[in-house]
C-alpha cells in the first residue's frame, strides 16, 4: 500500500475522502491493538487491497472477469469492481457502516456473539441447533462457508456449552466474532443505514453480473446492489450457493484478490475451480523483461 502504484493511488483517494492519512491510522491501530478485530483503518485498507490487486490482475495479467462475488465485507469491493459503486463512495460507506455498527452494538444486543467452527456437517449442526431450541436458547446461522464450516450466533452465556458440544461432535471451534452480523435481529441497523447512509449514495447497474452472497442470485441492477449491501446486516452468508451459481455460469478459474485465509481456500472452492490467489506479494514481484543482445 505504500509502494505499489495502483495501491498508492487508491490510498491517496481514500485519504481525501476520509480526511485523515489512512496508512498512519492503520499503523497506529495495529500498534495499539485498539478498535476491535477490524477497526476502521483496517476495513478501509482491506477495501484498498482487494481493489488494487483486482486492478493489477486485469491490467498486468489480462484477466477479464465475467462475474464478481464477495462474501460479507467483500460485498463492497465486489460492488466497486463490477462498476456499480465508485471507489470514493465505497470508502465513505465502509467507514460509516463500521462507525454506526460499533455504536449500534455498544447499546443493542451486547450479549450476542458469533462462533465460527469447522468439521461440523450441516446435518450435525441441525441436531445441535435443535438441542439449543429445545432449551429455549436463541441461535441463528450467520454464515455457511462450506458444507462443514459454519458460523452460528448465540447469546454469550451459551458459548462455553456450544463449544463443548461442537468438540464432542468432532468439530473445531475457531474464532468468536464481536460484534456479530448477518441476522434478522439487526433490522434496526439496516434501517438506519438505508435511511442515513445509503439513501444519498449513487449506484449504477453492474457492468458484469454480481452474485449475491446471501442466496447465489445474480444481481444486475443498481437497486439490487444497494439492497445486497444493506442486507449484509440481516441476511446470512451462504457461500455454497455462490459456488453453485459460478459453476452454473461455466466458471472454471476464480481469482481471489487480497490476503485470504478462508473463502478461496476451503474445499468447496478448491474442488470446483482453479483458484488463483492474487496477493500483495504477487503484485510486488518484479516483472521479467525480455532482453535482446
Amino acid at each position: 500500500m505504500t509502494a505499489h502504484p495502483v495501491a498508492r493511488r487508491l490510498v491517496a483517494e481514500a485519504d481525501r475522502v476520509l480526511g485523515y492519512p489512512l496508512i498512519d491510522r492503520y499503523r497506529e491501530a495495529e500498534a495499539r491493538g485498539a478498535g476491535g478485530a477490524f477497526p476502521e483503518p483496517a476495513r478501509i485498507a482491506y477495501l484498498v487491497g482487494c481493489l488494487a490487486l483486482a486492478e493489477w490482475a486485469v491490467t498486468e495479467r489480462g484477466v477479464q472477469p465475467a462475474v464478481c462475488a464477495g462474501a460479507s465485507f467483500g460485498g463492497t469491493p465486489a460492488a466497486v469492481q463490477c462498476g456499480a459503486l465508485s471507489f470514493g463512495d465505497a470508502v465513505l460507506v465502509t467507514a460509516e457502516w463500521g462507525r454506526r455498527a460499533e455504536a449500534y452494538f455498544a447499546r443493542e444486543h451486547r450479549d450476542v456473539v458469533t462462533q465460527s467452527f469447522a468439521r461440523v456437517p450441516a446435518e450435525v449442526l441441525a441436531e445441535i441447533r435443535g438441542e439449543l431450541d429445545a432449551r429455549g436458547e436463541w441461535n441463528e446461522v450467520a454464515c455457511q462457508v462450506d458444507h462443514d464450516f459454519h458460523m452460528l450466533s448465540v447469546r454469550e452465556g451459551v458459548l462455553d456449552r456450544l463449544q463443548g458440544r461442537l468438540r464432542a461432535a468432532g468439530g473445531l471451534p475457531l474464532y468468536v466474532m464481536r460484534p456479530p452480523m448477518h441476522s434478522p435481529l439487526f433490522g434496526a441497523l439496516r434501517e438506519e443505514m438505508a435511511a442515513e447512509v445509503m439513501a444519498g449514495v449513487p449506484f449504477g447497474d453492474p457492468r458484469v453480473p454480481l452474485v449475491s452472497d446471501h442466496d447465489g442470485s445474480l444481481v444486475e441492477t443498481a437497486a439490487g446492489v444497494r439492497e445486497l449491501l444493506l442486507d449484509a446486516a440481516v441476511r446470512p452468508v451462504r457461500w455454497p450457493m455462490v459456488v453453485d451459481t459460478l459453476r452454473s455460469l461455466g466458471v472454471r478459474q476464480a481469482h481471489v484478490t487480497g490476503e485470504d485465509a478462508l473463502w478461496g481456500r476451503v474445499e468447496i472452492m478448491t474442488g470446483a475451480f482453479e483458484v488463483v490467489a492474487v496477493k500483495p506479494q504477487t503484485a510486488m514481484r518484479p516483472r521479467r523483461r525480455s532482453v535482446f543482445v
